[in-house]
This record gives structure tokens, C-alpha cells and sequence, in this order.
């Protein structure tokens, strides 16, 4: 295990076959019982020679090993530390600023593609639509979920809609849609809501229709890559597989599923969906008052520095929490001293019209 481990270590360094000399300077052994291990090793499908006289490299199996049980990370100094959250934004804590910052930070550390997704839609639910009149047959649909994100879709329409066909619309959103989880929508429930509908159907269909596309768009995981330019010069990365998975984002989506929590390490050989050869993804959870609110990783060569990628993605990520959970618990008490200043203000009134 040892030889195993200086093996993937110095392969992560030179990126070139590893022989027994290599590894006299990692294990106390002669060359010839390094050179007998290593071929022990072939064998179990941890190592792998790419020409008969060469030294040998590692196998998916060998960094599946070496990640798992073998390598030792060692924690960030506080110099370190300070140096990575200078790379945060220092006064504009919105999410979206501060996550795009922490994967431009990581991307520039790691010399590779770094991505970085919203949280998990099916936590989502639609918690208000409105319609707004914005010209002759002209409407907007605002769509917002309670996790924040919004969406807008605008509308022709054959006719103008009168008052009652719009207080008709918005009381049946609100009736029938608000609440319910955006990942819930399929062309059976539209056409159910839209039979529900009735005489009003003719005219309100489009909207309703906007509706639809709009939580379909929701349920989908934002997905934003930086760093991409960083991987295209590499010769140990398929160029058009590359862009082929970026451009895709599906894929990546599929990747990203509930069982990544914490820091999960995936390379190419374990997922179909993952169609970048020969590459790993190094990915950690970001929380906001302790439920998950997005991911943060690393896509590169699988002979990245794994020791250095990790926790690198899990100081970033749990800096993300930090700060978020602090902005959101602020918000909280700020929203209850406001609202205690509106019920002293409602008191105050109360008691001056009691006098008067």
C-alpha cells in the first residue's frame, strides 16, 4: 500500500511512468522487492505499465484506492487560510456573487475547470405568481420559489383579458399551483388544470402554458463553469470531450445528485454520464442553515493533487456556509426588529386613538 502510494504521489508530480529507483526515495526497500510489488499490483488491476520497458502508472482502481484509504491531507495553515478568503469578496456577500468568486478562486488554484450549482430544486416550491398587464395583449408571468429564484415569461394573448378574466386567473394560481413543489409539473397535470379551467380556457391557456415552462426551467439545477480554458491545453484531456460535457450541462446535472454530500471524489470510469476519459471531479456541499444550498468542484485530470484540490474545496465550502447561514441569520433578526417596530408603532396608534 505504501509503494501504491508513492507511486500515485509521484505520477501526480511528473506525470510520467513511475519506476523502483522513484520510489527508493518513499519506502525503505531494496529495488528488486519494489519492482516485484509493483508487478503484484499490475496484477490486482492498481497499476498499469504503458510500454514493456517503461515504468508503470496508476489505474482508475489505484486512485479509487489512494483517495479512499491511502492519501493523507494535511490542514490548511492559517496563512493559507487567510490567503484563499482574500480571494472572497470582502463586502458583497450576495450568494450568487460570493459562490461565482469561491469558483473563480478554486479555478485559479487548481489549474482546472471548476463549476458550482444552485441547491437541489425538488426542496423548491412555488410560493408566488403574478400576472402583470404590459402593453395591448401583452402579459408578464413572474414565477417565484421559495428558495429565491425567479423566473418571467411575457405573453401574447388573442384579447386583452378583462378584471374578472384576471382575478379568475390569479385565484386559481393561487388555489390550485402555489405551494406545490416546482418538480411536480408533467403534461398530465397541465392538461388536468387546464380542463379545470374550464369557458376561461380559450383565452387563459398561454398563461397557464407559461407557467408550466417556467417551473420546468426551475426544476432544472443552475449550473455555471469557470476555468474551462484551463483544461484545453492539457494533452492529458480529450479537448472535444471536454467541450462536449461543458456544453451539455445535463450530464453534469445527472452527476450531481443527493448522494453527494460532504466531499465526493467520482472519476470518468465509475459514471456513463461523465464522458470526459481519463478525468476526476472533486465535488463538496455548501449548507445554508444547515440544509444544502448548492455545490462546489473541481473537473480535471485524474492526476490532479488530490491532497491539495480537497481541501481547497472544502475550506471554500465551508466558508460558503459560513457566511451564508450569518447573512441569513441577520436578515431573520432584522425582519423581527422590524416587525417589532411596526407592532410598538400599532400600539402607539392604538393607545393615542384610545385617548383621543
Amino acid at each position: 500500500m505504501r509503494i501504491l502510494a508513492a507511486v500515485v504521489d509521484e505520477y501526480i508530480v511528473t506525470g510520467e511512468p513511475v519506476g523502483s529507483k522513484s520510489i527508493m526515495r518513499y519506502v525503505n526497500a531494496s529495488s528488486a522487492t519494489i519492482r516485484n510489488e509493483m508487478a503484484e499490483l499490475e496484477k490486482q488491476g492498481y497499476l498499469e505499465q504503458p510500454h514493456t520497458s517503461s515504468g508503470r502508472v496508476p489505474t482508475y482502481s489505484g486512485y479509487r484506492l489512494y483517495v479512499d484509504r491511502l492519501m493523507e491531507t494535511n490542514p490548511l495553515s492559517e496563512d493559507e487560510q487567510e490567503r484563499l478568503e482574500g480571494m472572497l469578496p470582502k463586502d458583497e456577500y450576495s450568494e450568487e456573487n460570493l459562490v461565482k468568486s469561491a469558483s473563480n478562486a478554486l479555478a485559479e488554484l487548481t489549474s482546472c475547470a471548476t463549476f458550482v450549482t444552485n441547491e437541489n430544486p425538488q426542496f423548491s416550491v412555488i410560493s408566488k405568481v403574478e400576472v402583470i398587464p404590459t402593453g395591448k395583449r401583452m402579459y408578464v408571468l413572474l414565477m417565484i420559489s421559495s428558495t429565491g429564484r425567479i423566473q418571467n415569461r411575457t405573453c401574447r394573448l388573442q384579447l386583452d383579458l378583462t378584471d374578472d378574466q384576471l382575478k379568475y386567473f390569479t385565484d386559481f394560481v393561487k388555489d390550485n399551483l402555489e405551494g406545490l413543489p416546482i418538480n411536480v409539473f408533467s403534461d398530465e397535470m397541465l392538461e388536468k388544470l387546464e380542463t379545470a379551467m374550464g369557458t376561461y380556457l380559450l383565452t387563459l391557456s398561454p398563461l397557464m402554458q407559461a407557467i408550466f415552462d417556467m417551473s420546468r426551467d426551475m426544476a432544472q439545477r443552475d449550473i455555471s463553469i469557470s476555468g474551462a480554458k484551463n483544461l484545453i491545453t492539457r494533452t492529458d484531456v480529450d479537448r472535444n470531450e471536454l467541450m462536449t460535457f461543458i456544453d451539455t450541462s445535463d450530464e453534469l446535472r445527472e452527476l450531481i445528485d443527493d448522494s453527494f454530500s460532504g466531499i465526493h471524489v467520482l472519476f470518468s470510469d465509475e459514471s456513463d454520464s461523465f464522458v470526459i476519459g481519463n478525468s476526476s471531479l472533486v465535488s463538496g456541499d455548501f449548507t445554508k442553515n444547515g440544509e444544502v444550498a448548492g455545490h462546489l468542484g473541481v473537473i480535471g485530470p485524474m492526476r490532479i493533487d488530490y491532497k491539495k484540490v480537497i481541501p481547497y474545496v472544502e475550506f471554500f465550502t465551508n466558508k460558503i456556509s459560513e457566511i451564508l447561514s450569518t447573512a441569513e441569520g441577520a436578515q431573520n433578526e432584522l425582519r423581527v426588529i422590524q416587525n417589532d417596530d411596526v407592532v410598538e408603532e400599532r400600539k402607539e396608534s392604538e393607545d393615542n386613538e384610545v385617548n383621543t
